[in-house]
Protein backbone atom coordinates (compact mmCIF):
# COMPACT_ATOMS: atom_id res chain seq x y z
CA UNK A 1 0.00 0.00 0.00
CA UNK A 2 1.41 3.75 -0.94
CA UNK A 3 1.19 6.29 1.58
CA UNK A 4 -1.83 8.81 1.10
CA UNK A 5 1.31 11.38 1.56
CA UNK A 6 3.72 9.71 -0.96
CA UNK A 7 0.99 10.54 -3.60
CA UNK A 8 0.61 14.25 -2.25
CA UNK A 9 4.48 14.74 -2.55
CA UNK A 10 4.60 13.11 -6.19
CA UNK A 11 1.83 14.86 -7.68
CA UNK A 12 3.40 16.73 -10.38
CA UNK A 13 1.01 19.88 -9.61
CA UNK A 14 3.52 20.44 -6.98
CA UNK A 15 6.67 20.28 -8.64
CA UNK A 16 4.92 23.01 -11.55
CA UNK A 17 4.09 24.73 -7.98
CA UNK A 18 7.57 24.70 -6.44
CA UNK A 19 8.87 25.64 -10.33
CA UNK A 20 6.34 28.46 -10.51
CA UNK A 21 7.50 30.29 -6.76
CA UNK A 22 11.07 30.13 -7.29
CA UNK A 23 10.49 31.71 -10.99
CA UNK A 24 8.56 34.39 -8.68
CA UNK A 25 10.97 34.75 -6.25
CA UNK A 26 14.12 35.07 -9.06
CA UNK A 27 11.76 37.40 -10.65
CA UNK A 28 11.25 39.94 -7.87
CA UNK A 29 15.02 39.58 -6.24
CA UNK A 30 16.32 41.35 -9.83
CA UNK A 31 16.01 44.60 -8.31
CA UNK A 32 17.65 43.91 -4.70
CA UNK A 33 21.91 43.88 -5.79
CA UNK A 34 23.48 46.12 -3.69
CA UNK A 35 22.98 48.88 -0.61
CA UNK A 36 19.86 51.28 -1.44
CA UNK A 37 18.73 54.56 1.11
CA UNK A 38 15.12 54.25 2.48
CA UNK A 39 12.29 55.76 0.62
CA UNK A 40 11.46 58.86 2.01
CA UNK A 41 7.17 58.26 1.68
CA UNK A 42 8.02 55.04 3.83
CA UNK A 43 10.00 56.31 6.47
CA UNK A 44 6.84 58.04 8.71
CA UNK A 45 5.12 54.65 8.70
CA UNK A 46 7.70 52.80 9.42
CA UNK A 47 8.32 54.97 12.57
CA UNK A 48 5.29 54.26 13.77
CA UNK A 49 5.42 50.92 12.94
CA UNK A 50 8.61 50.52 15.32
CA UNK A 51 7.23 52.65 17.85
CA UNK A 52 4.28 50.26 18.49
CA UNK A 53 6.46 47.90 18.38
CA UNK A 54 8.47 49.38 20.93
CA UNK A 55 5.46 49.96 22.95
CA UNK A 56 4.03 46.49 22.62
CA UNK A 57 7.27 44.39 23.67
CA UNK A 58 8.29 47.00 26.34
CA UNK A 59 11.70 48.00 24.74
CA UNK A 60 12.64 49.55 21.76
CA UNK A 61 14.93 47.51 19.08
CA UNK A 62 18.47 48.08 18.59
CA UNK A 63 18.23 48.48 15.03
CA UNK A 64 15.03 50.07 12.91
CA UNK A 65 14.98 46.71 11.17
CA UNK A 66 11.84 45.40 9.75
CA UNK A 67 11.78 43.26 7.21
CA UNK A 68 10.11 43.79 3.82
CA UNK A 69 9.92 39.43 3.92
CA UNK A 70 12.23 39.71 0.57
CA UNK A 71 15.86 39.39 0.08
CA UNK A 72 18.60 38.11 -1.66
CA UNK A 73 21.54 36.46 -0.44
CA UNK A 74 23.61 38.34 1.21
CA UNK A 75 21.28 42.08 0.99
CA UNK A 76 17.82 42.48 2.70
CA UNK A 77 15.11 44.49 1.93
CA UNK A 78 13.32 46.62 4.99
CA UNK A 79 9.86 48.07 4.86
CA UNK A 80 11.17 51.60 4.57
CA UNK A 81 12.48 50.63 1.59
CA UNK A 82 16.21 50.31 2.28
CA UNK A 83 18.44 47.55 0.49
CA UNK A 84 21.57 46.93 3.35
CA UNK A 85 24.23 44.15 3.37
CA UNK A 86 23.13 41.71 6.49
CA UNK A 87 26.52 40.78 7.95
CA UNK A 88 25.26 39.89 11.44
CA UNK A 89 22.40 37.23 10.06
CA UNK A 90 20.13 37.71 13.84
CA UNK A 91 23.63 36.70 15.41
CA UNK A 92 24.06 33.74 13.30
CA UNK A 93 20.85 32.04 12.61
CA UNK A 94 20.21 32.78 8.93
CA UNK A 95 21.98 31.15 5.72
CA UNK A 96 21.32 33.93 3.85
CA UNK A 97 18.05 35.97 2.52
CA UNK A 98 15.22 34.18 0.64
CA UNK A 99 17.63 31.67 -0.72
CA UNK A 100 15.94 29.06 -3.67
CA UNK A 101 17.19 26.23 -2.10
CA UNK A 102 16.24 26.74 1.21
CA UNK A 103 12.66 28.12 -0.04
CA UNK A 104 12.99 24.70 -1.96
CA UNK A 105 13.57 22.47 1.29
CA UNK A 106 10.99 23.98 2.98
CA UNK A 107 8.35 24.21 0.06
CA UNK A 108 6.72 20.17 1.40
CA UNK A 109 7.06 21.41 4.89
CA UNK A 110 4.21 23.85 4.21
CA UNK A 111 2.32 21.05 3.49
CA UNK A 112 2.59 19.15 6.95
CA UNK A 113 -0.06 18.54 8.65
CA UNK A 114 1.13 19.84 11.65
CA UNK A 115 3.13 23.61 11.79
CA UNK A 116 5.10 22.36 14.68
CA UNK A 117 6.20 18.58 15.54
CA UNK A 118 7.13 17.08 18.63
CA UNK A 119 6.90 16.07 21.92
CA UNK A 120 4.29 12.76 21.58
CA UNK A 121 4.50 13.05 17.93
CA UNK A 122 7.64 13.15 15.72
CA UNK A 123 7.75 13.41 12.15
CA UNK A 124 10.06 12.09 9.39
CA UNK A 125 12.28 14.65 9.20
CA UNK A 126 12.47 14.58 12.90
CA UNK A 127 14.17 11.27 12.40
CA UNK A 128 16.36 12.40 9.95
CA UNK A 129 17.49 15.37 11.51
CA UNK A 130 18.67 13.45 14.89
CA UNK A 131 20.17 11.04 12.75
CA UNK A 132 21.88 13.42 10.72
CA UNK A 133 23.58 15.35 13.66
CA UNK A 134 24.42 12.13 15.61
CA UNK A 135 26.20 11.14 12.52
CA UNK A 136 28.41 14.05 11.65
CA UNK A 137 29.22 14.72 15.37
CA UNK A 138 30.56 11.54 16.48
CA UNK A 139 27.97 11.57 19.94
CA UNK A 140 25.84 9.13 20.95
CA UNK A 141 22.22 10.68 21.11
CA UNK A 142 20.40 14.45 20.33
CA UNK A 143 17.71 15.90 21.75
CA UNK A 144 16.40 18.81 19.52
CA UNK A 145 14.45 21.77 21.11
CA UNK A 146 13.41 25.16 19.78
CA UNK A 147 15.90 27.45 21.50
CA UNK A 148 19.51 27.71 22.36
CA UNK A 149 19.01 28.67 25.51
CA UNK A 150 16.95 25.59 26.30
CA UNK A 151 19.70 23.30 24.63
CA UNK A 152 22.08 24.64 27.00
CA UNK A 153 19.69 24.03 30.11
CA UNK A 154 19.13 20.19 28.84
CA UNK A 155 22.81 20.24 28.54
CA UNK A 156 23.20 21.23 32.25
CA UNK A 157 20.70 19.20 33.16
CA UNK A 158 22.09 16.14 31.66
CA UNK A 159 25.43 16.73 33.57
CA UNK A 160 24.25 17.60 36.77
CA UNK A 161 22.31 14.49 36.99
CA UNK A 162 24.66 11.98 35.82
CA UNK A 163 27.35 13.43 38.63
CA UNK A 164 24.77 13.83 41.35
CA UNK A 165 25.69 14.96 44.05
CA UNK A 166 27.75 17.46 42.86
CA UNK A 167 26.75 20.84 42.06
CA UNK A 168 29.08 23.48 40.62
CA UNK A 169 29.69 24.42 37.58
CA UNK A 170 33.10 25.71 35.68
CA UNK A 171 33.40 28.44 33.30
CA UNK A 172 35.34 31.03 31.37
CA UNK A 173 35.59 34.56 32.21
CA UNK A 174 33.75 36.56 29.86
CA UNK A 175 31.53 33.67 28.71
CA UNK A 176 28.23 34.08 27.45
CA UNK A 177 25.45 30.73 28.13
CA UNK A 178 21.96 32.49 27.76
CA UNK A 179 19.75 34.21 29.58
CA UNK A 180 17.47 31.70 31.62
CA UNK A 181 17.59 31.96 35.46
CA UNK A 182 19.60 28.93 35.82
CA UNK A 183 22.23 30.57 32.51
CA UNK A 184 22.12 33.83 33.41
CA UNK A 185 23.65 32.50 36.28
CA UNK A 186 26.67 31.39 34.29
CA UNK A 187 27.12 33.75 31.55
CA UNK A 188 29.82 36.31 33.12
CA UNK A 189 28.04 39.40 32.77
CA UNK A 190 25.89 41.48 36.10
CA UNK A 191 23.68 43.31 33.69
CA UNK A 192 22.30 40.03 32.28
CA UNK A 193 21.05 38.16 36.11
CA UNK A 194 20.37 42.31 37.98
CA UNK A 195 17.58 40.70 40.24
CA UNK A 196 17.56 37.28 39.40
CA UNK A 197 18.43 34.57 42.25
CA UNK A 198 21.62 32.42 41.74
CA UNK A 199 20.68 29.13 40.33
CA UNK A 200 23.89 27.55 39.84
CA UNK A 201 27.14 27.93 42.00
CA UNK A 202 29.55 29.13 39.25
CA UNK A 203 33.92 29.23 39.64
CA UNK A 204 35.42 31.31 36.40
CA UNK A 205 38.87 30.62 34.88
CA UNK A 206 40.38 33.25 32.96
CA UNK A 207 40.18 32.71 28.83
CA UNK A 208 43.48 32.47 27.01
CA UNK A 209 45.40 35.83 25.75
CA UNK A 210 47.53 36.09 22.48
CA UNK A 211 49.66 38.56 24.36
CA UNK A 212 50.96 36.29 26.85
CA UNK A 213 50.09 32.45 25.55
CA UNK A 214 52.21 30.56 27.86
CA UNK A 215 51.21 32.50 30.69
CA UNK A 216 47.66 32.92 30.24
CA UNK A 217 47.98 29.43 30.15
CA UNK A 218 49.36 28.40 33.47
CA UNK A 219 47.40 30.92 34.94
CA UNK A 220 43.96 29.15 33.86
CA UNK A 221 45.11 25.70 34.70
CA UNK A 222 46.21 27.04 38.20
CA UNK A 223 42.97 28.24 38.41
CA UNK A 224 41.04 25.77 37.37
CA UNK A 225 43.15 23.10 39.74
CA UNK A 226 42.30 25.99 42.83
CA UNK A 227 38.52 25.90 42.31
CA UNK A 228 38.89 21.83 41.84
CA UNK A 229 40.74 21.60 45.18
CA UNK A 230 38.83 24.24 46.93
CA UNK A 231 35.72 22.01 46.51
CA UNK A 232 36.52 18.66 46.63
CA UNK A 233 34.84 16.37 43.93
CA UNK A 234 31.82 19.39 43.11
CA UNK A 235 32.10 20.30 40.13
CA UNK A 236 30.04 18.79 37.72
CA UNK A 237 30.78 20.10 34.86
CA UNK A 238 32.98 22.44 32.25
CA UNK A 239 31.46 24.86 30.09
CA UNK A 240 33.48 25.95 26.93
CA UNK A 241 33.12 28.18 24.43
CA UNK A 242 35.95 27.55 22.03
CA UNK A 243 35.46 30.75 20.41
CA UNK A 244 33.49 33.37 22.97
CA UNK A 245 31.08 35.24 20.80
CA UNK A 246 29.23 38.00 22.88
CA UNK A 247 32.34 37.94 24.88
CA UNK A 248 34.45 39.57 21.75
CA UNK A 249 35.38 36.91 19.55
CA UNK A 250 38.23 35.75 21.55
CA UNK A 251 40.18 32.21 20.74
CA UNK A 252 42.39 30.08 21.74
CA UNK A 253 45.13 27.51 20.20
CA UNK A 254 44.09 23.71 20.58
CA UNK A 255 47.04 23.24 23.27
CA UNK A 256 44.98 25.79 26.19
CA UNK A 257 42.19 23.88 26.06
CA UNK A 258 43.91 20.63 26.09
CA UNK A 259 45.80 21.82 28.83
CA UNK A 260 42.35 22.40 30.84
CA UNK A 261 40.43 19.41 29.90
CA UNK A 262 43.37 16.64 30.85
CA UNK A 263 42.68 18.46 34.12
CA UNK A 264 39.24 18.18 34.03
CA UNK A 265 39.41 14.23 32.52
CA UNK A 266 41.79 13.78 35.96
CA UNK A 267 39.01 14.61 38.10
CA UNK A 268 36.30 13.39 36.16
CA UNK A 269 34.52 16.57 35.03
CA UNK A 270 32.13 16.73 32.65
CA UNK A 271 33.63 19.06 29.21
CA UNK A 272 30.35 20.72 27.78
CA UNK A 273 30.81 22.55 24.43
CA UNK A 274 28.82 25.42 23.39
CA UNK A 275 28.67 25.70 19.42
CA UNK A 276 25.66 27.57 19.73
CA UNK A 277 27.21 30.30 17.30
CA UNK A 278 30.32 28.58 16.16
CA UNK A 279 28.73 25.24 14.41
CA UNK A 280 29.26 25.27 10.68
CA UNK A 281 31.78 28.51 10.27
CA UNK A 282 35.11 27.65 10.89
CA UNK A 283 37.24 24.74 8.86
CA UNK A 284 34.97 21.79 10.05
CA UNK A 285 31.24 21.14 10.89
CA UNK A 286 31.95 22.12 15.05
CA UNK A 287 34.34 23.92 16.41
CA UNK A 288 35.90 20.69 18.51
CA UNK A 289 36.57 19.48 15.51
CA UNK A 290 37.70 22.35 13.80
CA UNK A 291 39.87 22.51 17.12
CA UNK A 292 40.39 18.64 16.93
CA UNK A 293 39.32 18.07 20.71
CA UNK A 294 36.83 15.26 19.68
CA UNK A 295 38.39 12.64 22.66
CA UNK A 296 37.02 15.44 25.42
CA UNK A 297 34.02 16.30 24.42
CA UNK A 298 31.15 15.10 26.30
CA UNK A 299 27.74 16.89 25.44
CA UNK A 300 27.83 19.40 22.62
CA UNK A 301 24.69 22.21 22.09
CA UNK A 302 24.15 23.69 18.80
CA UNK A 303 21.67 26.14 17.21
CA UNK A 304 21.06 29.15 15.22
CA UNK A 305 22.20 28.39 11.39
CA UNK A 306 20.78 24.91 12.61
CA UNK A 307 17.32 26.54 12.43
CA UNK A 308 16.44 23.75 15.41
CA UNK A 309 18.82 23.46 18.47
CA UNK A 310 19.89 20.52 19.88
CA UNK A 311 21.82 18.84 22.86
CA UNK A 312 24.34 16.45 21.53
CA UNK A 313 25.38 14.02 24.18
CA UNK A 314 27.34 11.04 25.02
CA UNK A 315 25.37 7.50 26.43
CA UNK A 316 26.98 8.23 29.87
CA UNK A 317 24.71 11.15 30.00
CA UNK A 318 21.54 9.71 28.58
CA UNK A 319 19.10 11.34 31.15
CA UNK A 320 16.45 9.60 33.33
CA UNK A 321 12.76 9.59 32.04
CA UNK A 322 10.87 13.34 32.58
CA UNK A 323 14.33 14.97 33.15
CA UNK A 324 14.21 16.73 29.64
CA UNK A 325 10.71 17.15 27.24
CA UNK A 326 9.24 20.25 25.80
CA UNK A 327 6.03 20.80 23.68
CA UNK A 328 7.69 21.53 20.36
CA UNK A 329 10.79 19.81 18.76
CA UNK A 330 10.70 22.36 16.08
CA UNK A 331 8.22 24.24 13.36
CA UNK A 332 8.17 21.76 10.33
CA UNK A 333 9.80 24.23 8.14
CA UNK A 334 12.60 24.80 10.26
CA UNK A 335 13.86 21.25 10.62
CA UNK A 336 13.95 20.63 7.16
CA UNK A 337 15.52 23.93 6.51
CA UNK A 338 18.18 22.61 8.98
CA UNK A 339 18.48 19.22 7.00
CA UNK A 340 18.95 21.24 3.87
CA UNK A 341 21.93 24.30 5.49
CA UNK A 342 24.20 21.21 7.04
CA UNK A 343 23.74 19.07 4.02
CA UNK A 344 24.61 22.25 2.12
CA UNK A 345 27.64 22.79 4.48
CA UNK A 346 29.09 19.27 4.21
CA UNK A 347 28.89 19.18 0.36
CA UNK A 348 29.64 22.20 -1.21
CA UNK A 349 33.28 23.11 -0.34
CA UNK A 350 33.04 25.03 3.26
CA UNK A 351 35.33 23.38 5.32
CA UNK A 352 39.15 22.12 4.94
CA UNK A 353 41.82 24.74 5.56
CA UNK A 354 41.25 25.58 2.03
CA UNK A 355 37.35 25.98 2.33
CA UNK A 356 35.12 28.71 1.93
CA UNK A 357 34.95 29.98 5.81
CA UNK A 358 38.49 29.64 6.02
CA UNK A 359 39.46 31.16 2.78
CA UNK A 360 36.33 34.09 2.92
CA UNK A 361 36.88 34.64 6.70
CA UNK A 362 40.65 35.05 5.77
CA UNK A 363 39.82 37.55 2.68
CA UNK A 364 37.80 39.46 5.49
CA UNK A 365 40.08 39.60 7.99
CA UNK A 366 43.07 40.89 5.93
CA UNK A 367 40.82 43.36 4.54
CA UNK A 368 40.47 44.81 8.53
CA UNK A 369 43.72 44.22 8.86
CA UNK A 370 44.96 46.35 5.66
CA UNK A 371 42.08 49.04 7.21
CA UNK A 372 44.34 48.85 10.70
CA UNK A 373 47.21 49.92 9.06
CA UNK A 374 46.09 52.71 7.07
CA UNK A 375 43.65 53.90 10.32
CA UNK A 376 45.88 52.51 13.47
CA UNK A 377 44.42 55.19 15.95
CA UNK A 378 40.62 54.29 15.21
CA UNK A 379 40.97 50.78 13.79
CA UNK A 380 42.20 47.62 16.02
CA UNK A 381 43.02 43.95 14.92
CA UNK A 382 40.98 42.09 13.58
CA UNK A 383 40.00 39.15 15.66
CA UNK A 384 37.80 35.98 15.47
CA UNK A 385 38.87 32.75 12.89
CA UNK A 386 37.01 31.65 9.86
CA UNK A 387 33.46 33.23 9.19
CA UNK A 388 33.16 34.57 12.82
CA UNK A 389 34.98 38.13 12.27
CA UNK A 390 35.22 41.07 14.42
CA UNK A 391 37.49 44.89 15.14
CA UNK A 392 37.95 47.15 17.41
CA UNK A 393 36.88 50.51 16.61
CA UNK A 394 37.32 53.59 18.17
CA UNK A 395 39.61 52.42 21.03
CA UNK A 396 36.71 49.58 22.17
CA UNK A 397 34.77 52.65 24.11
CA UNK A 398 31.25 51.28 24.14
CA UNK A 399 29.30 54.62 23.09
CA UNK A 400 31.38 54.90 20.48
CA UNK A 401 31.26 51.86 19.12
CA UNK A 402 27.55 51.42 19.70
CA UNK A 403 27.01 54.41 17.83
CA UNK A 404 29.27 53.36 15.02
CA UNK A 405 27.17 50.57 14.84
CA UNK A 406 24.19 52.45 14.35
CA UNK A 407 25.60 54.92 11.81
CA UNK A 408 26.96 51.76 9.71
CA UNK A 409 23.33 50.35 9.73
CA UNK A 410 22.45 53.51 8.18
CA UNK A 411 24.98 53.21 5.75
CA UNK A 412 23.74 49.96 4.81
CA UNK A 413 25.47 47.16 7.08
CA UNK A 414 24.39 45.43 9.57
CA UNK A 415 26.79 43.90 12.11
CA UNK A 416 26.61 44.08 15.92
CA UNK A 417 28.67 44.74 19.00
CA UNK A 418 30.55 42.28 21.46
CA UNK A 419 32.44 42.34 24.18
CA UNK A 420 33.00 45.77 26.53
CA UNK A 421 36.40 46.04 27.86
CA UNK A 422 37.09 46.95 24.60
CA UNK A 423 33.33 46.27 22.71
CA UNK A 424 34.58 45.46 19.38
CA UNK A 425 32.27 45.56 16.40
CA UNK A 426 31.51 41.58 14.91
CA UNK A 427 30.19 40.07 12.13
CA UNK A 428 28.30 36.33 10.89
CA UNK A 429 28.33 36.59 6.85
CA UNK A 430 25.49 34.92 5.85
CA UNK A 431 27.26 31.39 4.98
CA UNK A 432 24.71 30.60 1.86
CA UNK A 433 25.49 33.63 -0.33
CA UNK A 434 28.63 35.64 0.58
CA UNK A 435 30.86 36.69 -2.44
CA UNK A 436 34.39 38.16 -1.89
CA UNK A 437 32.37 40.70 -3.79
CA UNK A 438 29.77 41.31 -1.00
CA UNK A 439 32.94 41.43 1.32
CA UNK A 440 34.57 44.40 -0.55
CA UNK A 441 31.41 46.33 -0.05
CA UNK A 442 30.66 46.29 3.32
CA UNK A 443 34.54 46.74 3.49
CA UNK A 444 33.74 50.00 1.65
CA UNK A 445 30.89 51.20 3.72
CA UNK A 446 32.95 50.38 7.18
CA UNK A 447 35.65 52.67 5.54
CA UNK A 448 33.64 55.40 4.64
CA UNK A 449 32.02 55.30 8.12
CA UNK A 450 35.24 55.54 9.75
CA UNK A 451 36.25 58.47 7.96
CA UNK A 452 33.51 60.58 8.27
CA UNK A 453 34.36 61.12 12.26
CA UNK A 454 31.58 62.50 14.19
CA UNK A 455 31.26 59.84 16.85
Amino acid sequence: MTLHSSELFNDPRLAQARNLVLQALSDHQKGIVGIRPATPNLVSGVADQIAQFAQDRGGPLYYPYISSGLGNGALIELTDGSIKYDFINGIGAHFGHSLPGVVSATFDALLADTVMQGNLQQSSSTVDMIHLLTTVSGLDHCFLTTSGAMAAENALKMVFQAKMPRRRLLAFEGCFMGRTIALASVTDKAAYREGLPIAIDVDYVPFFSEDDPEGSTSRAVATLKSHLKRYVGDHAAMAFELVQGEGGYYTAPRSFFVALMDVLRAHDVAIIVDEIQTFGRLSRLFAFQHFELDEYVDVVTVGKITQVCGTLFRSKFKPRPGLVSQTFTGASTAIAAGIYIINQLIACGYFGPHGLNMTLGTYFSDRLEELSHRMPSVVGGPFGTGMMVAFTPFGGDAAKVKQFSLDLFEAGVIGFTAGSSPMRMRFLPPLGAVSQSDIDAVMACIEGVISKGGI
